[in-house]
């Protein structure tokens, strides 16, 4: 019966023209950055330095964003920067769109969003330079990946880099535009997918070789299924918070009648990024290490290796406090509330205005914290694999993958189940007018 449902799912996907013709436009743009993702820049052995990172075991931001970009950082590719750039310059809007009131104020308005938008594209550049140029100097300091170190070099590799990060770019826009789905998220989600399976031939490599006993592929096994179903659980939990529209009075002297409904409050509001900017923090003390030396600094700098008690208990600080904060930058309960206060409708119990701000902003503070908790234990699943059942390969499948993974795919799902269902209300709609040709229907429309 469940096979029979999902191929019934499928045809009606591709019985609707204007879904099919987003699907296949999403898929060919994915297969041409899937194609750049494995075009090397010139100038590195990609070979010495994917060996640098296997044997050396970057881990950290370096490690996470190599996750993000489908490992095309560790190989030095054109689109080795991916996405990220564009997502950094995203959030760094978000940031300064809550905290400048000019920024605000142009965010509330269609001319204004396209501003922003451009003015995001710039830093995108900006910030695919910098990165570009810090990625050169690191490979040049890694013994036998440049070929010919030196400034022409580092302006080579920032070219091609930058170039790549402003077609990934522009791709991930075509596809939010005229594909299915969020543009940028579904570039990192296929990314982390092509990770996936090659943590998987690894594992297999290790089980044949007896790196790892079949007891510890079993106990992958059933934690992957249980964090799985975790994350689906946590990315559609919300709260439910109860609102009341009392009834108004219409066209032709009709009432309306009082309606209920509800505001949904996710307790995963801030996504993945809590724990993005957790690894950015993290990854300070190695950077000033290699920057400035000594011993006294590199000291300092093990205590935040993974694996090491200090690492664990920042990071959970850290996820903690960034959960919080983002959810506070990308939720603002006064303006709810003003919303809501326009519309008539008011929460039972609760003052519109100022007090019904403050309930919205208390029951979002309680149910952030099981979402913080729950973004915590998934940032450090990895390393407490690797520890306890020895799996090597754990971090390809570590919660902060799945996390994202089960979120866009959720997602994309869901938007695609919208379209089935606009489609639907087209064609019955369209026997609606059949139906009333000749005379005026009474409904007013």
């Amino acid at each position: 019966m469940a096979q029979s449902n999902a191929a019934q799912a499928v045809q009606n996907i591709f019985r609707t023209p204007e879904l099919k013709d987003k699907i296949l436009f999403t898929l060919l743009c994915l297969l041409v950055y899937r194609i750049g993702a494995h075009v090397t820049a010139p100038g590195v052995d990609s070979g010495a330095l994917l060996d640098f990172f296997q044997n050396q075991g970057a881990g950290g931001l370096l490690g996470l964003y190599d996750l993000f970009t489908g490992g095309g950082l560790s190989r030095a590719t054109v689109f080795a920067l991916g996405i990220m750039p564009y997502i950094s310059a995203s959030i760094f809007a978000q940031i300064a769109a809550a905290v400048l009131p000019q920024l605000e104020k142009m965010n509330k308005d269609e001319e204004g969003r396209k501003k922003i938008n451009q003015y995001t594209r710039y830093a995108t550049v900006v910030l695919a330079w910098v990165q570009a140029w810090g990625f050169a100097l690191f490979t040049q300091g890694i013994p036998g990946v440049v070929g010919e170190p030196g400034y022409a070099f580092q302006v080579q590799m920032a070219f091609f880099l930058t170039a790549g990060a402003v077609f990934v770019m522009w791709l991930g826009e075509q596809i939010t535009e005229r594909g299915l789905g969020n543009g940028a998220s579904l570039l990192i989600f296929f990314s982390i997918v092509e990770g996936i399976w090659g943590g998987i031939f690894q594992t297999f490599r290790f089980l044949s070789t007896g790196a790892i006993g079949p007891l510890s592929l079993i106990a992958l096994v059933v934690i992957m299924v249980a964090v799985v179903a975790g994350v689906v659980a946590v990315t559609m939990a919300v709260r439910k918070v109860p609102i009341q529209i009392p009834q108004r009075t219409m066209a032709r002297g009709r009432m309306r009648e009082a309606s209920r409904s509800f505001i949904p409050l996710r307790i995963n509001s801030a996504g993945v990024m809590p724990i993005v900017f957790a690894q950015s923090v993290l990854v300070v003390p190695a950077a000033l290490a290699q920057f400035f030396g000594g011993a006294r600094i590199q000291e300092f700098a093990d205590m935040f290796n993974p694996g090491n008690t200090m690492y664990f208990v920042l990071s959970a600080v850290l996820i903690m406090f960034f959960t919080y904060f983002y959810t506070s930058i990308i939720f603002n309960p006064v303006d709810l509330a003003e919303n809501l206060k326009k519309q008539g409708g008011f929460i039972p119990g609760v003052k519109p205005g100022s007090k019904t701000a403050e309930y919205i902003d208390d029951v979002v503070s309680k149910v952030t914290l099981p979402g913080a908790l729950f973004l915590t234990a998934i940032a450090l699943l990895p390393m407490w694999l690797t520890t306890l059942i020895n799996v090597p390969a754990a971090a390809q499948f570590g919660g902060t993958s799945l996390l994202i993974v089960v979120g866009v795919a959720l997602d994309t799902l869901q938007q695609m189940q919208q379209h089935l269902l606009l489609r639907k209300y087209d064609g019955f709609m369209k026997k609606g007018r059949i139906k009333f040709r000749g005379r005026q229907p009474t409904g007013g429309f």
